[in-house]
């Protein structure tokens, strides 16, 4: 007799291959479990065959059969969970991995319970099912089988398949044959369908199909599936599972023995990590203490403390508790990368020690960042040994300032301090992710790297270079065998590049996925809900780990400040207006827009308008011109420099490159490009474009996106804003392309200094009004809003005091949508494994019956983001749905106009009723014309509308999107010269500590080349003879008046000091002072904070009083000032020498 008897009449089959696997599960788990696996396969061939809502997809596998949303709406989420971990469980045994007992048994138990379902609803006479019996399964000895014959089985299984799929093809090929055969299937497959409908009404599944495998056992198998994608696939009795330690406390125990729910074990022999589980109901906190104590005696038994992992197979957390405090994380760590946080505990240095390597970033600030973050990673704890601080760092830093750079080295500094092995590097495009590959493979050329959007997965790659949907897609794709291949332990470190542009919602995942450091590198951080740059790294706003403004990096000398100019272009400003057009523009208004005096056309066509479909042929020629006469030129002045056009769109940079093309012939089409992602060779381009080291045409780019961000193009010395831009943060990260220093660009010695901005469009009066630029909608996703919408729509009805059946028709349909989205939802995607907890919850359909607002808004924070596009689903229908949802909402609270909402699906309407040739469409013809009549909307309602919206959803796909169709005018434009602003964007001067008179001072400052003022402000000795010649100037010449009102205004104060104190000291000069006790001495970020204070101090005052080291500003860091902050006898001497030689160049030597 066999558990499966009553399968042997109806699917014999099925029946062979399940008592087969019976007979096997205690002499054999592992060909247990394969075949356990072949049956269940078998089994859901013939639901896809014999059922008619069961629609077989594209790929036939088992795994893409059982996710398939069709066969998930048949079986119950538990039922499923049960067939996955059988289907798992063959797999693992089919790779020769260790089957338990437990496991085989919980195989084919899950099975039986799916084959009674099989039987219970499909049967052709209702069968009788016995209660699942231990007794019938053979217990023998276990054999243990070699992968040879493991293989021999897959074969035998595989073949198994092949021939059942082979016959089935053959009376599937005859039925196409012989009509009546055809008949006979399609009528066999609506009677079991039908079968199975009938009984499901009178069937309560939970009562004929009881759960043979209580919570604690299948919580247990989840917590396996999650180790064995880590690769810990030999768990044995008493060993990795339920082992025996000795010395629990008295208190917990009075034996002091305790059994660990797991141990992992190193290559060693020694523990390597402690995973105690909780019941799934129970808070996972709860397990720490538990798993400490675990901890304490496996430390004493075996001389190495494990990693703690606590978990309740929702939340897992990771507690080292050498050096982190615990951590949610998304699962477990491979063997190695435990092995890895072991060895850390001695080989881990102080990263607040090492020296930085001066090649890759060599800058003070930079030096500083990098003490920073280092100084953020680590702290002292109380016995004097390293502890880890917090894991996130923000740099924020100007565009061109190195954050690459920086970024390298303090890569460098973590792979050589021992605290990351393998590091992630984000970017959200790939250009960028190809250049920050190109830079760090210059800088760090013995680490490995690939970029993953071109290159394939390799486990010894020490850098990895993705796009946010690359890494997203190979989290959950890239396998080998079961083991995922990027685990939640895969990286140490992940870099987001322009964190501000890329912490979007759905991409944050990434980083609650892996268990690594943060660095977040970014120009403009925003605070924005859901987009918040300093939310993710968990520190104050306005407080980053690291600040570098641009403005400093002007005033310091590593960045050159912009000129700019807002240019008065009358179209761009105040549209077209027709009254104000020559006679012949008008007939030329009037043929391509009609007439306004009879109310064909607009009398102004917007501004808004120009340059998106209609193109004026002057107003481009205008820019254009002003451009090449006014724009900077190199060359001696032949050739207009590097320059970068902003453009609106493609068409426009299209239509800019036509116009340059025809009016300036001789450059033979070569001078200006188009530089955008509809560009085939952009790439090709770009890198000419971009050559620091090689002027290489085109020497103008027209981008439309691509190079408004990211791009380093030293050369570039002219910007063109043809485009409105009104977000404050790409505004400042596209004037960045033009902030990078260019040595000898025009010619040996002549330096770039600066460049030109061209402001066509408004955008800096438009940021005078707007510091913070235009509020940006954070838009949730279309499904996500669909989902909430649908939510929002049935509470809205339930609340209802006077609800109609019809209403209660349309909640009860959305609740049982929303329902399936969730309980259809793959638990093997990371995202939803993050929510699982919810997931499980809310795959209960009890639970949707009475949702408090406390479940609905867990579900909109936690579940509506999870739904996965339909493959055949449509855009244009989703935001049909939407548009008939908001009107549903309208109805039901009575909070809004919904006039707009009817006009727009009565257009819709409209526009469908001009395609009734199509047969989709003409068969719901009387709708789409009742919609159209007053009649309908009079007795409009939620039902009727939730008809609409199910009948015309799949039709809106067959409307072509209204284009406007470019319109190319030849209006004269009107450039104004004479009201061209010159505008400041960048402050470049400090607020002066002390106040001078503003003659002598206008003086000094315009006189600075002068070689004795030169001389002063370098840091230069100057002799007896210079000072002399300087004080004619002033005293005999009258530049200052005599030498006693010089005396009776700034007292007995040497010419020398006086003339520091207005020019102060030069940055490079500073730099190349203090250059040796930067690069020497290791530092804290405090001490190079004090440093700079004083560079900061001299570069406006010239000199420095030392008494003054112990006043403000210089007590702002510690109240004892310079004493204070320099503990080391030799580096306060160092620092007092360094000014006194300063001081000393301001007299005569």
């Amino acid at each position: 007799m066999s558990n499966f008897q009553f399968l042997y009449k109806e699917w014999p089959a099925i029946f062979k291959e399940a008592k087969e696997a019976e007979q096997l599960t205690l002499t054999s788990p592992k060909a247990s479990a394969m075949i356990a696996r072949s049956a269940l396969e078998k089994t859901v061939q013939w639901l896809y065959q014999n059922d008619e809502e069961l629609e077989m997809p594209y790929d036939t596998k088992l795994s893409s059969l059982i996710h398939e949303q069709c066969f998930r709406e048949i079986v119950k989420p538990s039922m499923f969970r049960e067939i996955n971990l059988v289907r798992l469980t063959g797999n693992n045994a089919a790779h020769g991995k260790a089957i338990t007992h437990d496991q085989s048994i919980a195989s084919i138990k899950n099975l039986f319970r799916f084959l009674s379902f099989l039987g219970i609803y499909y049967s052709e006479e209702e069968v009788d099912i016995s209660t699942f019996s231990m007794e019938l399964i053979p217990d023998g000895n276990e054999q243990k089988e070699t992968l040879k014959a493991l293989q021999q089985l897959e074969d035998q299984l595989d073949k198994s398949r092949e021939k059942d799929k082979e016959e089935r093809a053959q009376i599937e090929a005859q039925a196409a044959q012989i009509e009546l055969l055809q008949k006979q299937l399609e009528n066999q497959q609506k009677v079991n369908t039908k079968r199975r409908v009938e009984r499901e009404k009178v069937k309560d599944p939970e009562k004929t199909i009881p759960i043979l495998i209580p919570e604690s056992v299948t919580r247990k198998l989840y917590i396996d599936v999650l180790l064995k994608e880590a690769g810990w696939d030999q768990l044995t009795e008493g060993r990795e599972l339920e082992y025996e330690v000795k010395g629990m406390p008295i208190s917990t125990n009075p034996s002091g023995i305790g059994y660990v729910d797991y141990v992992l074990w190193g290559k060693d022999g020694k523990p390597l990590a402690v995973v105690e589980a909780k019941r799934t109901m129970a808070d996972a906190r709860k397990g720490r203490h538990q798993a400490e104590l675990y901890a304490d005696c496996l430390e004493t038994m075996h001389g190495q403390r494990p990693v703690i992992f606590y978990t309740n197979g929702f939340e897992t957390f990771i507690w080292d508790d050498t050096f982190y405090t615990d951590r949610e994380i998304q699962g477990f760590y491979t063997q190695d990368e435990v092995q890895l946080l072991i060895d850390r505990r001695t080989t881990r240095k102080d990263l607040r020690a090492f020296k930085v390597n001066m090649d890759i970033a060599g800058r003070d600030y930079q030096l500083e960042a990098i003490k920073r973050v280092a100084e953020n990673l680590v702290v002292d704890a109380k016995d004097g040994s390293l502890k880890g601080a917090k894991r996130e760092s923000l740099l924020v830093m100007a565009t061109g300032s190195g954050k690459t750079r920086t970024a390298a080295a303090i890569v460098d500094m973590l792979t050589k301090c021992n605290w990351a092995k393998r590091v992630l590097f984000l970017a959200d495009r790939n250009a960028l992710v190809t250049q920050a590959k190109n830079a760090f493979k210059e800088h760090l050329p013995e680490l490995s790297c690939i970029d993953l959007t071109k290159e394939k997965e390799d486990n010894s790659t020490r850098l990895v270079f993705s796009t946010y949907p690359t890494i997203i897609n190979k989290i959950d794709k890239v396998k080998t065998e079961n083991q995922r291949f990027y685990g939640v332990g895969h990286f140490d470190l992940i870099i987001i590049d322009e964190a501000h542009r890329s912490v979007y919602q759905k991409y944050r995942a990434i980083f609650d996925y892996f268990d690594a450091m943060i660095i977040g590198l970014t120009a403009t951080p925003k605070k924005e809900i859901d987009r918040n740059t300093y939310g993710l790294f968990g520190i104050e706003d306005d407080n980053p780990t690291f600040a570098y403004e641009l403005n400093t990096a002007v005033e310091q000398g590593f960045l050159v400040p912009p000129r700019s100019i807002s240019v008065p272009l009358k179209f761009q400003r105040e549209g077209i207006k027709y009254a104000e057009l020559s006679d012949r523009e008008k007939e030329e208004y009037e043929e391509k827009f009609g007439d306004p005096s009879n109310e064909e056309a607009p009398d102004v066509i917007g501004s808004a308008a120009l340059n998106k479909w209609l193109f004026n042929t002057d107003t481009v020629d205008k820019v254009l011109e002003h451009l090449m006469n006014d724009g900077i030129k190199v060359s001696g002045g032949d050739k207009l420099g590097k320059t970068i056009v902003f453009a609106k769109n493609h068409a426009h940079a299209v239509f800019i490159e036509e116009r340059f093309n025809l009016n300036y012939p001789e450059y033979g089409g070569k001078f200006l490009r188009v530089i955008d992602n509809y560009e085939t060779k952009a790439q090709d381009l770009l890198e000419k474009f971009t050559d620091a080291f090689e002027e290489q045409e085109p020497q103008i780019a027209v981008s439309v996106d691509m190079m408004d961000t990211g791009v380093d193009a030293p050369r570039v010395v002219n910007l063109i804003f043809f485009k409105m831009v009104k977000s404050s943060s790409k505004f400042w990260q596209m004037i960045g392309r033009g902030t990078r220093l260019c040595p000898d660009l025009f010619g040996p010695g002549e330096d770039k200094k600066e460049f030109m901005i061209f402001d066509y469009c408004q955008n800096f009066e438009f940021f005078d009004e707007n510091p913070d630029g235009a509020t940006a909608n954070n838009m949730k996703p279309l499904l996500q809003q669909i989902f909430e919408a649908k939510l929002k729509v049935s509470q809205l009805i339930t609340h209802l005091s006077d609800k109609t059946p019809a209403e209660t028709e349309v909640r009860d349909s959305y609740l049982t949508e929303l329902h399936k989205t969730i309980q259809n939802l793959d638990e093997n995607r990371f995202i939803v494994r993050k929510e699982l907890r919810y997931v499980k919850e809310f795959s209960n359909k009890s639970k949707w019956l009475n949702l408090s607002k406390s479940d609905v808004q867990e579900i909109n924070t936690h579940l509506s983001r999870l739904q996965p596009a339909s493959k055949d689903d449509d855009e244009l229908a989703r935001r049909f749905d939407m548009l008939v949802l908001i009107y549903q909402i309208l109805l039901l609270t009575g909070s809004g106009d919904t006039g707009k909402y009817m006009s727009k699906i009565y257009r819709t309407a409209a526009s469908l009723q001009k395609k009734d040739n199509i047969p989709q469409v003409s068969l719901h013809i009387p709708l789409i014309k009742e919609v159209q009549t007053d009649h309908y909307w009079e007795t409009i309602n939620v039902k009727k509308l939730e008809s609409l919206r199910v009948a015309l959803r799949d039709l809106i796909k067959y409307l072509e999107t209204q284009k406007q169709e470019p319109i190319y005018t030849h209006f004269e434009d009107d450039l104004d010269y004479d009201g061209i602003i010159v505008r400041e964007p960048v402050s470049t001067s400090y607020v002066s500590l002390q106040s001078y008179k503003d003659r002598v001072e206008s003086y000094i400052r315009k006189n600075k080349n002068h070689l004795t003022i030169h001389k002063l402000c370098n840091n230069m000795p100057i002799t007896r003879f210079e000072l002399d010649s300087l004080e004619k100037i002033f005293f005999i010449e009258s530049v200052a008046g005599t030498r006693q009102d010089f005396v009776n205004q700034y007292g007995e104060k040497p010419l020398g000091a006086f003339i520091r104190s207005i020019t102060g000291l030069e940055q490079a000069a500073l730099n190349e002072a203090f250059a040796d006790f930067l690069q020497v001495g290791i530092l804290r970020a405090d001490q190079m904070t004090f440093i700079k204070t004083i560079m900061s101090y001299l570069t406006k005052n010239g000199t420095i009083d030392k008494t003054m080291l112990y006043e403000p500003p210089f007590t702002d860091l510690n109240d004892q000032g310079i004493s204070g902050v320099f503990d080391n006898d030799a580096d306060l001497i160092k620092i007092v020498r360094i000014i006194d030689i300063i001081n000393s160049n301001a007299v005569v030597a």
